[in-house]
């Protein structure tokens, strides 16, 4: 028997990590196709931060509280659900509400848990293994034999992006804001990584290739003019997020002469029949991967639901690699 109403975390107002808060609501009622899950575990991910600051609201129907992606088991189904029963443990991309103890989904971007993954790094894997399957794999069309670079290679999805660049056959470069840190890449799969602080990736990626075919940028700013340098002719471009800005000076002679493709996308805001595909992709070729083994993901830290601010602050600092999760 499922409770009337849960704890979650709401933002009182928009601000820093402190304006998150404890409250409770009545539970969320599972639309004809989506299932309710009793959540054991929440990953926290940037775009949240975003969200608690006022500056990523959350897409027309979806639900106000933080959160995109969760693991827990099924504890209701919608009168037309039928990949799945009350009792299957499932992690599951969020239109949000995934800061709480129950949260809904579509039955269609639920997946199983991997085979001997905890709750914990199942709740990791949605919204970073979705964004990485669908800007590396679909959008930029990344082949066994490309040279892969991925900025913020200890975030959730350079963690990700290293370990699937490899499996399928890439030669993967990172760029990282520590020694330990490139050091990380390295061991989950990078043949080189760049520390920053003192390191020019242009130079170093031209150094060890004739340049980057598929580039996944979370960094935007100075890094976009930079990355059309570290390139190869008829390179893939991909923007996901701007942690330097989205505005640069940009020299677009190189980008015909070379023949790239620049390309972006964002997650949330996609239609449901779209997330859909990259769910059975990920079904198809990434879960065997993780059932195997082969790839597994990086957990930072756990805090619990109450804890959520400092989760956020810990996020900020980007002290840590690869992801938060909350526990409710």
């Amino acid at each position: 028997m499922t409770p009337a109403t849960m704890q979650c975390i709401e933002i009182t107002s928009p601000g820093g990590p402190e304006v998150l808060a404890l409250g409770e609501r009545p539970l969320p009622e599972c639309g004809p196709e989506e299932v309710l899950i009793k959540v054991a575990a929440a990953g926290v991910n940037r775009p949240d931060v975003i969200q608690r600051k006022g500056a990523y609201p959350p897409p027309p129907g979806a639900s106000d509280l933080l959160g995109l992606e969760a693991a827990g088991e099924i504890v209701a189904c919608g009168e037309k659900v039928s990949q799945w029963v009350v009792g299957d443990k499932v992690c599951a991309l969020l239109n949000g509400g995934g800061y709480a103890d129950y949260a809904v989904a579509d039955q269609s971007v639920c997946l199983p848990i991997p085979t001997g993954l905890s709750m914990v790094e199942a709740a990791a894997l949605p919204e970073t293994f979705f964004t990485v399957w669908h800007n590396v794999f679909e959008r930029a069309e990344l082949q066994a034999g490309d040279i892969f670079l991925v900025h913020g290679g200890t975030s959730g999805i350079g963690t990700t992006a290293i370990q699937l660049a490899k499996a399928f056959g890439a030669r993967v470069f990172a760029t990282a804001g520590s020694d330990e840190k490139c050091r990380v890449c390295e061991e989950l799969g990078a043949e080189k990584a760049f520390n920053y602080h003192d390191e020019d990736f242009v130079k170093g990626i031209k150094e060890n290739t004739k340049g980057a075919n598929v580039i996944l940028d979370m960094i935007g700013g100075d890094y976009i003019q930079k990355n059309i340098k570290a390139t190869a002719p008829k390179a893939r471009i991909v923007s996901i997020a701007f942690l330097r800005g989205s505005k640069a000076e940009v020299d677009f002679g190189a980008v015909m002469l070379k023949q790239l493709v620049l390309t972006g996308s964002t997650l949330r805001s996609q239609a449901l029949a779209s997330k859909r595909r990259i769910a059975a992709g990920l079904k198809d070729k990434v879960w065997p991967l993780l059932n195997a083994g082969t790839v597994k993901p990086v957990i930072h830290s756990t805090f619990a639901l109450s804890e959520a601010s400092a989760a956020h602050e810990l996020m900020e600092s980007n002290a840590h690699i690869g992801k938060i999760v909350l526990l409710p």
